[in-house]
C-alpha cells in the first residue's frame, strides 16, 4: 500500500480523501528538519503547504518518495532541481482559489459601486449620511474584462448573472469560446476601453501586462469607471489610477493587491473611493479545503494510476535519454518561446515536425517542452513540462506531430513548428549546430539563421534600401548595443525578416519608434 506523510496543518479533508482511494496516510504536522528527515524514508507521498522546507538534503534522504504535493500554489519551499533529479513528482495546487477570487471581484466591485466601506465606517458614528453615499448600478452596463482563464471565465459567469453586458479583451481565446463564455471580443484596446463601464482583470503579471493599464488607458475611458484588480499588483498602474481617480475619470475602485506587497503605506490609501483588502484572493475556508482535497487527490492519482496533473517537473527519464535529448530540449524551448512571444491571437493548431536524427528520437518530452514554451508567455506561470499538452487540449487546441525520416531542408536534423491562429499561420524551423547549439533557421518560409538567445528583436518588412541602417541607427541612439543582427529574404524586394539579438531590453518607446520606420512591418521583443 502507498504510503503519504501530510507534514503541514492542512484541512482533514486531505487526509480523508487520500485514505478514501486505499491510501495509507500519516499526519505529522509541526516535524523539525532532523524529525522529518528521519522519517522520509517511509513515505512515497508527502504533502506540504509553506511550513514544511523540503530542501536538497531531505529530498536525498527520502529514498522512496515518489512525490511532493504542494497544497496551493507557491512551492519556493521546495528544491525543485533536486526532486527532478531522484525523479521526484513535484506538484502543486494553483486552481483551488478559483471560485474565492472570481466571487471578491464581484464584492469589490459592488463595495465600490455603492461605497459600502465608507458608509458603514460613517453609520457605525452614529450619523446618516444617506447623501454622502451615492453609488451606481451596475446592472444594463457594461463590464470589460481583461483575461478569461480559469479565474476570469468565472467572473464572467457571476457579472452576466448581474444582467451586465461583457466585454472581453482576450488575445489568446478563440471566437467559439467568446461566444461559448457569451461576451463580446474586442480585437484591440483602443476598441476596449471606450466601451466599458467596470474594468477587472485577470492575467498573469508578465511584461506585456505590466501596467498595461496605464494612464493612456483611462484617458481613453469614459468618466465614472469603476476598476478592480483581484489578480497582480503592477498590472494596473498605480500612480496612473490615483490621478484618475483624483480628477473623477474614476468613479471608485477596488484593490486586492498592489505593486509593493505588504502594502503597509500607499498614496491610494488616501482616497475615500478606494475599497482595499490585503491580498485576500484565496482567503476562504471553502479554499483552503479546496487546495488541500486536490492535492490529496492528485497524489493518490499519481500512486495509484500514474495520472500526472499540475506538475512543476520533468518526469524522470535515464541518464543516457537524457544527455541526447538535452540539446533538442534547449532547441525545443527556444522555438516554443520564440514563436509564443510571436503570437498575437488564440492559437486553433500546432504542427510539431521532426526531420532527419530528430525523427527516431524519443518525441514526447521534446514535444511537451515545444507547447511549454509556447503557452508560456501566453499564460500565467502554471503551464509547465508535463501539464502543456493537457491545458492545450483544455484550450481546444489541437497539437499534431508528424515524422520526416530524412530532411527535406538539407539539414541532418530538424524540429519544425507551425502553429494556426484566427488570424494567419506562422511556422518557425531550427537545427543543431555541431549537435548541440540551437539554431533558428527559418520563420515563416524565410530563410535566415539566428542565434535564439537573450534579448531578441523580430523585425519583418519589405526589403527596401536602408532600412538595416535606420533601425541600426535608432538602437545606437538608444544606447542598445547589437550582438548580431541576423538577415533573410525570399527575393529582392520581397518580405523580408531580421532576428536582432541585443544586450539590453528593449523600452516600448523604441520599439513604437522601429515600427514608425517606413517598410516595417512588425516589431516584436522575443526574450529567451
Amino acid at each position: 500500500m502507498s504510503k503519504v506523510l501530510i507534514s503541514d496543518k492542512m484541512s482533514p479533508e486531505a487526509e480523508a480523501a487520500l485514505r478514501a482511494r486505499g491510501v495509507e496516510v500519516d499526519y505529522k504536522p509541526g516535524l523539525t528538519p532532523d524529525e522529518l528527515k528521519a522519517i522520509l524514508p517511509e513515505y512515497d507521498g508527502i504533502a506540504i503547504r509553506s511550513a514544511t522546507k523540503l530542501t536538497a538534503p531531505l529530498i536525498e534522504a527520502a529514498t522512496r518518495l515518489k512525490v511532493i504535493g504542494r497544497a496551493g500554489i507557491g512551492v519556493d519551499n521546495v528544491d525543485i532541481p533536486s526532486a527532478s533529479k531522484r525523479g521526484v513528482i513535484v506538484m502543486n495546487a494553483p486552481f483551488g482559489n478559483a471560485t474565492t477570487t472570481a466571487e471578491l471581484t464581484v464584492a469589490l466591485a459592488l463595495a465600490a459601486a455603492r461605497h459600502i466601506p465608507a458608509a458603514t465606517a460613517s453609520t457605525r458614528l452614529g450619523k446618516w449620511e444617506k447623501n454622502s453615499f451615492m453609488g451606481r448600478e451596475l446592472a444594463g452596463k457594461t463590464l470589460g474584462i481583461i483575461g478569461t482563464g480559469n479565474i476570469g471565465s468565472l467572473v464572467v459567469e457571476r457579472f452576466l448573472g448581474l444582467k451586465m453586458r461583457v466585454l472581453a479583451y482576450d488575445p489568446f481565446i478563440s471566437k467559439q469560446r467568446a461566444e461559448d463564455l457569451g461576451v463580446s471580443l474586442a480585437t484591440d484596446l483602443n476598441e476596449f476601453w471606450p466601451q466599458i463601464d467596470v474594468l477587472t482583470v485577470h492575467t498573469p503579471l508578465i511584461p506585456s501586462t505590466r501596467h498595461i493599464v496605464n494612464a493612456d488607458a483611462f484617458a481613453k475611458m469614459k468618466k465614472g469607471v469603476i476598476v478592480v484588480n483581484c489578480a497582480r499588483g503592477g498590472i494596473i498602474d498605480e500612480a496612473a489610477l490615483y490621478d484618475a481617480l483624483k480628477s473623477g475619470k474614476v468613479f471608485a475602485a477596488g484593490l486586492d493587491v498592489f505593486e509593493k506587497e505588504p502594502a503597509t503605506a500607499n498614496p491610494l490609501f488616501e482616497l475615500d473611493n478606494v475599497v482595499f483588502t490585503p491580498h485576500l484572493g484565496a482567503s476562504t475556508h471553502e479554499a483552503q479545503v479546496k487546495v488541500a482535497v486536490q492535492i490529496a487527490e492528485q497524489i493518490a492519482d499519481f500512486l495509484l494510476k500514474g495520472t500526472v496533473q499540475n506538475a512543476l517537473n520533468i518526469p524522470a527519464v535515464s541518464e543516457n535519454e537524457l544527455s541526447t535529448l538535452r540539446p533538442y530540449l534547449n532547441l525545443a524551448d527556444k522555438l516554443g518561446s520564440t514563436l509564443g512571444q510571436l503570437t498575437d491571437s488564440g492559437i486553433r493548431r500546432v504542427e510539431i515536425l521532426f526531420e532527419g536524427e530528430a525523427a527516431s528520437l524519443n518525441r514526447k518530452p521534446i514535444a511537451n517542452t515545444v507547447l511549454n514554451g509556447l503557452l508560456k508567455p501566453l499564460l500565467d506561470t502554471g503551464v509547465n513540462l508535463v501539464n502543456a499538452p493537457l491545458i492545450a487540449e483544455e484550450r481546444g487546441i489541437e497539437v499534431v506531430e508528424a515524422v520526416r525520416k530524412h530532411s527535406q531542408k538539407g539539414f541532418t536534423t530538424v524540429i519544425a513548428v507551425t502553429i494556426t491562429t484566427e488570424n494567419r499561420e506562422q511556422c518557425i524551423t531550427g537545427t543543431l549546430l555541431h549537435g548541440k547549439h540551437p539554431r533558428i533557421v527559418s520563420m515563416n518560409e524565410v530563410p535566415i539563421e539566428a542565434n535564439p538567445e537573450g534579448n531578441m528583436l523580430f523585425v519583418a518588412n519589405n526589403d527596401a534600401p536602408g532600412l538595416i541602417g535606420r533601425v541600426g541607427t535608432l538602437l545606437g541612439e538608444s544606447n542598445i548595443n547589437i550582438a548580431n543582427f541576423h538577415l533573410g529574404r525570399k527575393q529582392v524586394g520581397g518580405r523580408a525578416i531580421a532576428f536582432i539579438n541585443v544586450d539590453q531590453e528593449v523600452p516600448e518607446g523604441v520599439m513604437e519608434q522601429l515600427r514608425t520606420v517606413k517598410n516595417v512591418l512588425e516589431v516584436k521583443l522575443v526574450r529567451l
